[in-house]
């Protein structure tokens, strides 16, 4: 078995694929950003609010401290940086979701043309007359040689490669029109 990549440029050479668009990935970007903005708030909880330090956290004075000045007072206790934890946990669970989802799409769209090389058997027999606009089968055997409009060649090629039925839904363009 041998399975061909090819680069799409034009409008024809789209409509008669062998094989249909494959998911984009830009759900994937998002979960890289998701990443980064649980790690970046958690670095930033980590450091200002000192999550990890040895140091005792932060007690209010004693009773008996109150007869000190007002330059013996502690300082202000530090803000609270709990709320950059929840921020990191909650987009870092988002980031997994992602993940999974598009490694879920890109299973089945693997999963949908594991035959991809039956398609590209039968899509090599074709070729597409410019002056007719059709695509004819040369010498493919069990086809017969009567002229199949984009969307039909479309048809064939897909369901040979066992997804015919994303055919409906990714429809050939008519290179005439576009």
């Amino acid at each position: 078995m041998r399975t061909v990549t090819r680069t799409v440029t034009t409008g024809l050479s789209d409509a008669l694929a062998p094989v249909p668009v494959p998911p984009t990935y830009g759900l994937g970007c998002l979960g890289v950003l998701a990443v980064a903005v649980s790690i970046g708030t958690f670095l930033g909880g980590a450091i200002g609010g000192k999550w990890f330090s040895d140091g005792p956290a932060h007690e209010p004075p004693e009773l008996s401290d109150w007869h000190l000045g007002p330059q013996d007072l502690p300082a202000e206790p530090p803000p609270a940086y709990e709320f950059l934890g929840w921020i990191s946990a909650l987009t870092l669970v988002a980031a997994v979701l992602v993940f999974v989802l598009v490694m879920r799409r890109r299973a089945a769209f693997a999963r949908i043309t594991r035959r991809r090389h039956h398609a590209e058997e039968l899509w090599s027999h074709g070729w597409y007359c410019h002056r007719c606009g059709t695509v004819h089968f040369a010498d493919a055997p069990g086809e017969d040689r009567s002229p199949l409009s984009l969307q039909r060649f479309r048809e064939k090629v897909w369901e040979r490669g066992g997804y015919g039925d994303l055919a409906a839904r990714q429809r050939a363009v008519d290179p005439a029109r576009s």
